[in-house]
């Protein structure tokens, strides 16, 4: 009995990563009402994303790296540590068109540092998918995930159910929920069969 005791207590204990949950946890914010867009481009406020870093992590610091010279123009870089991991981010000094500007001045630099340290925070989660292009975070789009159960749940013949799973499985295919449409179908198929 003791050895058993022993050996398990000797056994390694899987470790969920702190940062892979927070990380997920973040990326499901919406923040739409805190982006500000110029030119039709989109960014998040760097004071609204500093203050949501620390409210999820009191610890998180951050650092500029020296600036790079590319010919005339300057590329910013910042490091964001939080959640255990190091996240960096770049980004050159750019005029409202987002065109990099020759020979910047100190406000257009600060300006852009400002703004990397918002693209560094976002590599955490907050507000990444506005740099994809995207207009929804990831919780809204398992309410996506949601609605094609929802039909799957409510087809009532195997043809109308296969249908369903035909659109829902090509939006789906390439994301990790996709398991999750699969069960549906499957028992909703079964359900369907046992009935005739």
């Amino acid at each position: 009995m003791h050895a058993i005791r022993d050996l398990l207590r000797n056994a390694p204990v899987p470790i969920r990563k702190v940062e892979n949950m927070k990380f997920a946890e973040l990326n499901k914010i919406n923040v739409n009402s805190k982006k500000e867009t110029k030119m039709g481009l989109s960014y998040l406020s760097w004071a609204w994303a500093v203050e949501q870093l620390l409210l999820n992590d009191p610890n998180a610091t951050w650092e500029y790296k020296p600036h790079q010279m590319w010919g005339e123009t300057v590329m910013v870089f910042c490091e964001v540590k939080a959640f255990g991991v190091s996240r960096m981010a770049q980004l050159p000094v750019m005029d409202n068109r987002n065109k990099a500007i020759s020979n910047p001045d100190a406000f257009a630099v600060n300006t852009a540092m400002q703004r990397c340290l918002a693209k560094a925070i976002a590599l955490h989660g907050i507000g990444l998918y506005i740099y994809a292009g995207e207009d929804i975070p990831s919780e809204e789009k398992v309410d996506e995930l949601e609605a094609y159960k929802a039909k799957l749940e409510s087809a009532e013949s195997l043809d109308a159910l296969k249908a369903e799973f035909s659109t829902g499985y090509k939006a789906m295919k390439d994301k990790p929920e996709i398991k999750e449409l699969v069960a549906v179908y499957e028992a909703k198929k079964k359900a369907l069969t046992e009935v005739k």
